[in-house]
């Protein structure tokens, strides 16, 4: 007999066999239906690698990838796009936003820059290995979230870079099942923000404005740090339903968060180095003090050292009943001790929650976005 219970997506649910319709969604077959991939023809003939991409999407464009009627989940999706469409232009990963809509919501409740919500900040790809989020050489970027929705899905990218993007490759696989009509289902978000130099003493906000119940799943940080030293003493803190001046749950520092210790550093030639590394819910894939992606015969390639941090919330979800906020202390550490600090921070919160979420920030315009 098949289950009438959503899939779980774990090793120990695979032997159950699930009242489900599998589906998948690309250019080869935009509306995912039955019988429907691979019916273009392409030079090798029908049916040959037709058409595996959406080509020049202009300046200002927005293109619905996914347009589903429930109930269903999506299951995985995977993108790759160029990083540039010249070295004048080149943070298409910024300039791309990924947003998805569910039910009838005329905001989104993912709004992202497209390389950032995979954990890729600064306009630059880097290799990523984790549970629900992994970019493999090159660009192929992978989300594994679950996103269960009960009557409608859709998935649009929009183009807020100077010039078309020339190719945008991508598939969203999902299943569609009435197990996914639960009014107990939680809806996936994602937001990102900015602050390109932080206040000092101020706490830099990951999310806050959330309000109904839910549990918080993610941090992504793309730090710049702007001065010198140590950078990683701040905390981030989780005010849940009702805290105010003080929070419920803290961490010790920034790097106690993102699960390392000690700074991340080792002792390598007389100099003190960081080490980034890759793990299933906690990681450093990305750290840089040049500006690698591109070579100029005026100027050398130094840049304010760059980090790329993420923490997954997985087995351990960050659960609220009425309202969430979540912040980071800005603070360092020198030779003369403690200090408040000032850098360049963005960062990805990724939750879920029942209820219609308040209205996002407006992301600020694509120049604001891109690395100084």
């Amino acid at each position: 007999m098949m289950m009438a219970g959503p899939y779980a997506g774990t090793l120990s649910d695979l032997p159950t066999v699930r009242d489900e319709v599998t589906c998948s969604i690309n250019a080869e077959n935009p509306t995912g239906a039955k019988g429907f991939g691979c019916r273009e023809t392409g030079p090798l003939g029908p049916s040959r690698k037709g058409k595996p991409c959406l080509n020049d999407i202009a300046p200002g464009q927005s293109v619905t990838l996914a347009d589903i009627e429930g109930p269903g989940c999506i299951r995985h999706m995977w993108f790759t796009v160029t990083d540039r469409t010249s070295d004048a232009d080149r943070y298409v990963l910024r300039d791309a936003v990924l947003a998805i809509y569910w039910d009838d919501e005329k905001r989104p409740s993912v709004e992202c820059p497209l390389g950032d919500f995979f954990c890729c900040g600064f306009g630059q790809s880097c290799d990523v290995f984790s549970e629900p989020i992994v970019v493999a050489p090159t660009r192929g970027m992978n989300c594994y979230f679950t996103m269960p929705f009960r009557k409608r899905a859709r998935i649009v990218v929009r183009n807020d870079h100077a010039h078309a993007i020339p190719a945008l490759f991508y598939q969203i696989d999902y299943a569609l099942g009435n197990a996914y009509s639960s009014r107990e289902m939680a809806y996936f978000h994602a937001q990102w923000r900015r602050q390109p130099i932080t206040t000092l003493g101020e706490d830099y906000v990951i999310l806050d404005g959330v309000s109904g119940r839910g549990h918080y799943v993610g941090t992504y940080l793309a730090i710049s740090t702007l001065q010198r030293y140590w950078w990683g003493e701040g905390e981030i803190k989780f005010f849940l339903d009702g805290d105010n001046d003080y929070p419920t749950v803290c961490s010790t520092g920034t790097e106690d968060y993102f699960g390392g210790a000690w700074s991340f550093a080792e002792q390598r030639d007389g100099h003190t180095r960081e080490r980034t590394f890759c793990a299933p819910y906690v990681g450093y894939p990305f750290y840089s003090v040049r500006d690698g992606a591109i070579a100029n015969q005026y100027h050398d390639d130094y840049c304010p050292p760059m980090r790329g941090l993420y923490r997954w919330h997985i087995p351990d979800p960050i659960r609220f009943d009425s309202e969430l906020r979540v912040t980071l202390q800005q603070i360092g550490s020198g030779y003369e001790g403690a200090f408040e600090r000032q850098d360049d921070v963005s960062s990805v919160a990724y939750w879920y929650q029942i209820e219609p979420h308040s209205i996002f920030p407006e992301l600020p315009e694509p120049s604001k976005r891109h690395p100084r």
